[in-house]
């Protein structure tokens, strides 16, 4: 019996309580950082634990961080959809055909040292102000890891298996279904999930382009209104909700590998 919950208590420990000890320990160097290095500064009292906790209760509480969550939420979908149907044929070009790589190879590499948030201006005045502007810089930020890793996917088959497709009378579609789409499968998961955390990076700054919803403008609603725990909270918010989609990603990427 005791050899069959050593196990799962290493397990439970593992999940639990090492990564609660972790936050318990960054949230007493904060509480420190405020009351200690910060105990005469008026501003460093306005983010301390306490008030950050209350404000994030009364947040809870409320309707206007969902609304704004969820604003933030649609643009992450937008921008990752046009991500995945400009990224997947685009690595599945870059990995099966080698004169196309060549070709590309430098230049999205160039593209993707950019970044996003360079565009900014430029989005603007092409687009306008609005959704557009935000949706674009979201998808210029996903499609990279999406393009290499689907490429990165295609140039991993075994060619046996290709062979193989050929000689059962596979015609193309068939062999793309059946073979091509498993086999880059985990790897688009995980070109999904590095773009997760990069729109999320660019998401913020990038809903400071004069939307009257989302993540990015409460953040400057709440300094314009000078609520700085509302501020501290949202913040913690934001790290919040992009924890869970890396988690969602993240599990449905070992689901798939068996992992």
């Amino acid at each position: 019996m005791s050899e069959t919950r050593a196990p799962s208590t290493c397990r439970f420990c593992d999940r639990v309580v090492w990564p609660g000890l972790g936050l318990l320990l960054v949230v007493g160097l904060w509480w420190l950082a405020v009351h200690g290095l910060g105990r005469d500064s008026l501003m460093a009292a306005r983010f301390s634990p306490e008030r950050t906790g209350f404000a994030m209760l009364e947040l809870a509480g409320g309707s206007d961080i969902w609304r704004h969550a969820l604003a933030s939420l649609q643009r992450v979908a937008f921008g990752l959809g046009i991500a995945l149907l400009v990224g997947v044929p685009l690595g599945l070009l870059v990995g099966s055909w080698p004169t196309f790589n060549r070709l590309s190879s430098t230049t999205f590499q160039f593209l993707r040292m950019i970044s996003p948030l360079s565009w900014m201006p430029i989005a603007v005045m092409v687009l306008g102000i609005g959704e557009a502007p935000v949706v674009f810089l979201i998808a210029f930020a996903a499609v990279w890891p999406i393009v290499l890793n689907v490429a990165a996917g295609i140039q991993a088959i075994d060619p046996m298996w290709l062979t193989l497709a050929d000689s059962l009378g596979a015609n193309r579609r068939e062999r793309l279904w059946h073979v091509t789409v498993p086999a880059i499968a985990a790897h688009l998961l995980t070109g999904i999930r590095l773009a997760i955390g990069l729109i999320w990076v660019v998401l913020v700054p990038a809903e400071m382009l004069g939307v009257n919803a989302g993540l990015g403008y409460f953040i400057l609603d709440t300094r314009d209104r000078m609520a700085y725990g509302e501020l501290m909270a949202c913040v913690l918010f934001i790290g919040l909700l992009g924890f869970l989609l890396d988690w969602l990603a993240r599990n449905a990427h070992r689901r798939w590998s068996g992992a």
